[in-house]
């Protein structure tokens, strides 16, 4: 039968890289007519670090606010502050610098305005399946980690009532511009650079060893891997160097392929979506220790594709999942549940929770059931 199916290019216009954040913001916000410019930053870059009020001094009288309180995972509260703050300012145009939390906090902030959300329970109104107005303030990135949220029009929320992650979308909440500028991650710290960079591995290596891949996806999904790949062992070796942290970018970049063109992730993101929102384990690291296991578990499904990920990451004919671990642990970075502290005794809520996800169900090799989730979880433990 020959292969078909269906590649939806978003709602982004442009994607800005290797140049200085503060000089591409002013100049995207007075290129869009913005007036009232409301900053989402990190907390730390602004605090400690002269980055923010670079981009401040460039907008000059453009700048209407700055939130720098959105803690990990995105919560509801914060998510409602900082729509709260921005509609009391007037924003006209929203600039994100820093982490996917922020990236997160402010697609789902776009929301907020155009549906008049002042509460964290009024969230509920935007869900999926409900009928609601589309954004009209837009949106600019600059991320700092690798995550690579900015590329997709998906925000993830967590529930503080629940301890759940949730997902928000709309086709018009995927930033309008992202600028890379690999100067800016410098002050990431190591942990958090790397880890995010397995993230985007993990987008790249479920994303190509899906069953519902697609030749557009793979193409950028095995650039997005070697360049990712070598980037990190070079940052690991040298953090100043700059290009190797543009390489990181530009693969984190290309590692969306596949989500944006409608590829499914696998078990890898649907339990590390419980694991970040349960246990506070930082999305990296969930990729991190989930990724090696979750491979070995799906190679009857899709052993052919696991061969290719090998042999782009410079070993072919060895196994996909050792190859990876032994790449992860190379990074320093965690490489098991016991790590982080989760235990045996964790496994049974993590595995319900996890067959709520989206990606669960996709996932190459079938998931009956949270038995099978409890049996990766003991490959990870």
């Amino acid at each position: 039968m020959v292969q078909s199916g269906r590649v939806a290019f978003g709602k982004m216009e442009e994607v800005l890289f290797g140049v200085s954040a503060a000089d591409a913001v002013a100049e995207q916000a007075r290129k869009l007519g913005a007036t009232r410019v409301f900053l989402m930053v990190s907390g730390t870059l602004n605090r400690e670090t002269p980055e923010i009020a670079r981009v401040r001094a460039a907008l000059g009288n453009l700048c209407a606010g700055v939130f720098d309180r959105m803690p990990a995972h995105t919560p509801r509260q914060a998510v409602v502050a900082a729509a709260n703050q921005a509609r009391e300012a007037g924003a006209d145009l929203i600039v994100t610098i820093g982490g996917g939390s922020i990236t997160d906090g402010a697609k789902t902030v776009q929301l907020c305005l155009a549906n008049d959300i002042r509460t964290a329970e009024r969230l509920d109104a935007i869900r999926p399946g409900r009928v609601f107005a589309a954004p009209t303030v837009r949106q600019i990135s600059v991320p700092t980690t690798l995550s690579a949220g900015e590329f997709s029009a998906l925000a993830g929320v967590t529930d503080e009532r629940t301890r759940v992650k949730e997902l928000f979308a709309h086709p018009s909440i995927i930033p309008q511009t992202v600028i890379l500028d690999p100067a800016m991650t410098v002050h990431t710290p190591e942990w958090l650079f790397l880890s995010t960079g397995i993230r985007a591995v993990d987008h790249c290596v479920e994303g190509f060893c899906s069953l519902e891949a697609n030749p557009y996806a793979d193409a950028q999904a095995i650039r997005g891997l070697t360049l990712l790949t070598r980037g990190l062992a070079a940052v690991k070796a040298d953090p100043s160097n700059i290009q190797a942290r543009l390489d990181c970018q530009i693969g984190s970049w290309l590692s969306m392929g596949p989500l944006a063109s409608g590829v499914p992730m696998g078990a890898s993101h649907g339990i590390g979506y419980v694991l970040g929102a349960v246990h506070d384990i930082p999305h990296g690291h969930t990729s991190c220790i989930m990724l090696p296991a979750v491979m070995r578990w799906n190679k009857s499904a899709n052993a052919d594709r696991q061969a290719e990920i090998a042999a782009a990451m410079g070993h072919p004919g060895k196994e996909a999942g050792d190859v990876l671990d032994a790449f992860i642990g190379g990074l320093g970075m965690p490489r098991s549940l016991s790590a982080v502290g989760v235990g045996e005794t964790a496994f049974a809520r993590i595995s319900e929770q996890a067959m709520g996800t989206p990606w669960i169900p996709r996932n190459p090799r079938k998931i009956a059931g949270p038995a099978e989730v409890r049996e990766i979880l003991r490959l990870a433990g």
